[in-house]
């Protein structure tokens, strides 16, 4: 079963990007492999751009609900099976789905897992797994606007991912955790991702190959613009934050 597993992810998901880096790698007038991933890293996060969009509105729906959900905690804080049903209710009530927030993230994971593994393995010279139509061009340079070496680490490269992660961390508190009804336990998981999370992603990153911090900028980049887009163009239902 697990091999069957393998089989599906290599043919559905880790060939198709493996294929698209070097297509794009042979036909770029400039074969500069930074700018390849630049683009594979844009055009996956386009197409996981609806899932995405989903999980953001999923999330702020939940954000929004939170203080019905606080109370209803309080109200039933002795008997589970009722806080439970009470929690249905209220997310049928309101037409929000709590999986709606965390369901599309989990879909994008082996589409971005995959990513990364065709980045680690193709830095490598490792192009296994090439379509008959697309030439294999032997070795790819890994040389960045013709000063970096991305298959090396880069201390600038990590900075900047902790950077990214910072950034991106700063929105979804501010997005997620504005409700004043915010217990400690949520203030301070807030205050790991705004702040640990970001030290995490930049010793990660000084010690990957630099191609992969690349794709992590990039990605965290998209994921805070689209995540602004929809701060700016979702507004949630107004009754679910009344008491």
């Amino acid at each position: 079963m697990f091999n069957f597993f393998v089989t599906i992810y290599e043919a559905v998901i880790y060939q198709p990007i493996l294929n698209l880096l070097v297509g794009l790698y042979d036909t770029l007038p400039i074969q500069d492999i930074g700018i390849v991933i630049i683009i594979v890293t844009i055009i996956i996060r386009i197409i996981l751009a609806p899932l995405m969009h989903k999980s953001l509105k999923g999330q702020k729906a939940l954000s929004a609900l939170q203080p019905k959900m606080n109370d209803l905690r309080d109200k039933h804080k002795d008997d589970r099976e009722a806080q439970a049903k009470a929690m249905l209710d209220l997310y049928k009530e309101h037409n929000v789905n709590p999986l709606s927030s965390c369901l599309p993230v989990l879909l994008q994971l082996p589409v971005l897992l995959a990513l990364f593994h065709v980045l680690r393995k193709a830095l490598n010279g490792d192009l296994e797994g090439l379509y008959s139509f697309v030439p294999n061009p032997g070795v790819l340079d890994p040389t960045f606007l013709g000063a970096i070496d991305l298959t090396q680490p880069n201390f600038i490269f990590a900075l900047l991912a902790g950077a990214a992660q910072y950034w991106q961390s700063r929105m979804v508190v501010k997005w997620q955790g504005s409700n004043p009804s915010t217990d400690a336990t949520a203030k301070m998981m807030n205050l790991q991702m705004t702040y640990v999370l970001p030290i995490i992603s930049v010793v990660i990153a000084w010690n990957l190959p630099a191609g992969l911090p690349l794709y992590w900028i990039v990605t965290t980049l998209f994921a805070v613009g689209q995540q602004y887009y929809i701060q700016k163009t979702h507004k949630p239902n107004p009754n679910l934050v009344t008491s």
